[in-house]
């Protein structure tokens, strides 16, 4: 009896992880994808922790970074939730988008701004508050180094 038990839960289990893994390999939708991205921003703006913001809604950690990562959907009820969590209206999270109907769905990026993906790590943050913390006359000479060294990387070597 023990044998077929063991040989019903196999049978049982192969279909469903069959079924997981064609869920995994779909694509996420790019409204998913801009919303976690919006989630991440707005995290990180408010100066927390993705722990932090999964105690304040009752989720872990993980779970917001599926939902950052566009990974999973965030619920009506879970992005209003994580909304009054950070103190941002609702709306925010759709700051970007085109208006439905309009006919530009398609328009959507998947993928981030660079910029904006970048400002939103611990980096870019740190970034943007070191260069903030000079004066303004030296902030111009260092970005004129940035600029001097992004542009060496982008000739080919012996230039």
């Amino acid at each position: 009896m023990h044998d077929r038990v063991a040989k019903r839960f196999v049978g049982d289990s192969r279909p469903n992880m069959c079924r997981a893994e064609e869920e995994s390999n779909q694509a996420s939708h790019p409204v998913d994808i801009h919303v976690g991205q919006q989630l991440r921003i707005r995290r990180v703006h408010s100066n927390l922790s993705q722990t932090e913001l999964g105690q304040k809604v009752g989720l872990s950690y993980q779970q917001v970074q599926k939902y950052e990562s566009g990974k999973n959907r965030i619920s009506a009820s879970m992005l209003y939730e994580i909304a009054s969590g950070l103190n941002v209206p609702v709306g925010c999270f759709f700051d970007g988008l085109p208006q439905p109907g309009s006919g530009e769905g398609a328009a959507i990026a998947a993928e981030a701004d660079e910029r904006i993906a970048y400002l939103a790590t611990s980096e870019g943050r740190r970034f943007v508050e070191e260069i903030l913390r000079l004066p303004p006359k030296l902030r111009t000479r260092t970005l004129a180094v940035i600029r001097a060294i992004a542009g060496a990387e982008d000739k080919p070597e012996g230039d």
